[in-house]
């Protein structure tokens, strides 16, 4: 299933969230991404429709099974091209930026082609 990179990004920003703070609240995903409030406020509701989070009474934001599954795959993704381009000499931030375009352009099948052949090396 194909997913686009806006929710991708948005997903993969809750779980970074969730991994530093206790909660993960709509203004801190705005402040992560650089994005007005009104345009995290249709995200939340778009992602709970499909449910890939949820949302409390509070206000905070909690990845569902399925929302914590893509955002995983997303960060994974993510940190693999990072390092690997990083272990080719990119600079960091450059390696970094790179690696946020390509973990949604490629298809899980050849990610994973890819991470087996560079593993193996």
């Amino acid at each position: 299933m194909k997913h686009n990179e806006s929710l991708e990004n948005y997903l993969e920003s809750i779980l970074m969230i969730g991994e530093k703070k206790p909660v993960v609240r709509s203004v801190d995903i705005a402040n992560e991404l650089g994005y007005k409030k009104s345009s995290i406020s249709v995200a939340v509701k778009n992602m709970k429709e499909q449910n890939y989070i949820e949302v409390s009474e509070e206000g905070y934001i909690t990845l569902t099974k399925t929302g914590k599954k893509l955002a995983n795959s997303v960060y994974e993704r993510h940190q693999f091209f990072r390092d690997w381009l990083i272990g080719l000499g990119v600079d960091p931030e450059t390696a970094n930026d790179d690696a946020c375009s390509m973990e949604h352009v490629i298809s899980e099948e050849t990610f994973k082609a890819i991470k087996s052949f560079i593993e193996k090396k």
